[in-house]
């Protein structure tokens, strides 16, 4: 038995695609579903988030800096990172995320210049320092910003 084997008891579930308010015989009449009075009873019960008129959480907690909707999430990957590949390999941002050396989500991804390599490389990526561009460029391989 692990997590991924759990399932709901057999009949426990119920579809939501049923018409409430219809009569007694339907099994939610009368009421709906809803119970006697009271606020939640009512049509326009509170918004979620709502705390009874205390000041709600997501209004007590600080909130800092500036989130930009805009922003463009780049991985950096350095030259030293390249020299698992065989020589003539042509490197492109797909490889990489499949090799695992970037993550699957990333907008873009750009090649700095930390260590060395020696083997001929063709890389097709975002972006290129320039000394990961003269180190891939010196070692014989060609660099194409996509």
């Amino acid at each position: 038995m692990d997590l991924s084997n759990l399932k709901p008891a057999a009949g426990s579930v119920h579809s939501d695609n049923f018409r409430r308010g219809r009569g007694h015989g339907s099994g939610n009449g009368k009421t709906a579903g809803k119970g006697h009075k009271g606020q939640k009873a009512r049509s326009g019960a509170p918004r979620p988030g709502f705390e009874g008129g205390q000041m709600p959480l997501y209004r007590r907690l600080p909130k800092r800096g500036f989130k930009n909707r805009n922003t463009k999430d780049i991985v950096a990957i350095n030259v030293k990172a390249l020299e698992r590949f065989e020589d003539g390999t042509e490197i492109t941002e797909e490889l990489l995320k499949k090799m695992g050396l970037a993550a699957s989500a990333c907008d873009g991804i750009k090649i700095l210049g930390n260590g060395e390599i020696t083997k001929k490389l063709n890389v097709k990526v975002s972006a290129f320092s320039e000394s990961a561009k003269s180190k891939i460029e010196a070692a014989g391989g060609s660099c194409e910003v996509i």
